[in-house]
């Protein structure tokens, strides 16, 4: 039972969502990104390197992930970059004051079911103050029952489909493991739906 533990692990969302962010690497730089749910913060300390104005957030409740979050910056050179605790769903001094964002990172979040709306409220109050930001996530399928789509719909949101093979993570060996072979991962870009509902 990994429980607490699982922001201990680089799994395979997280190095194709570092993939997909290697692939935008040049429109990486300026822009302000937060990682939710950062972990080892992998895509965060990818985006960067890549010059991207970086702040990584974990749930304020697991201290060890906050602290695998400042290990993997400092480990990377990136001492600069700030680390806050974030946790879903509560809207804390943290959240309420933090600086505009352009894209918001998520790998591997929507993991449990339980927590599916609370990731999602968080989205839509950082979408609704920052309006054009993006939610660039990736998830594993690990249940054919499991959806965000009505809570998209419940949140005024809207996701788009990244195929894996349009940013070269569908390869059989990424990183050198066996990934999106054995695992089914999937990539989309949430953003604000229109007024008109669509």
């Amino acid at each position: 039972v990994l429980d607490s533990q699982y922001g201990t692990y680089v799994w395979p969302c997280a190095v194709v969502l570092a993939q997909y962010l290697w692939a935008h690497r040049r429109s990486l730089p300026g822009k302000r990104v937060l990682e939710i749910g950062a972990g080892v913060s992998l895509p965060g300390v990818v985006a960067a390197r890549c010059g991207a104005q970086v702040i990584l957030s974990d749930s304020e409740e697991l201290p060890q992930c906050l602290q695998s979050c400042r290990s993997s910056c400092l480990m990377n050179r990136l001492p600069h970059v700030p680390v806050l605790g974030l946790t879903w769903g509560r809207v804390s001094p943290e959240l309420l004051s933090l600086a505009p964002i352009d894209i918001i990172l998520g790998s591997d979040v929507f993991f449990d079911p339980k927590d599916f709306e609370d990731i999602l409220t968080t989205i839509y109050f950082l979408l609704e103050k920052n309006p054009h930001a993006l939610f660039w996530t990736t998830y594993q399928v690990r249940s054919a029952d499991w959806s965000v789509e009505a809570l998209l719909h419940k949140w005024n949101l809207k996701s788009i489909h990244v195929p894996l093979h349009s940013f070269g993570a569908d390869k059989e060996h990424l990183a050198s493991s066996s990934m999106p072979g054995r695992h089914t991962i999937e990539m989309m870009i949430i953003s604000l739906a229109q007024s008109e509902g669509t």
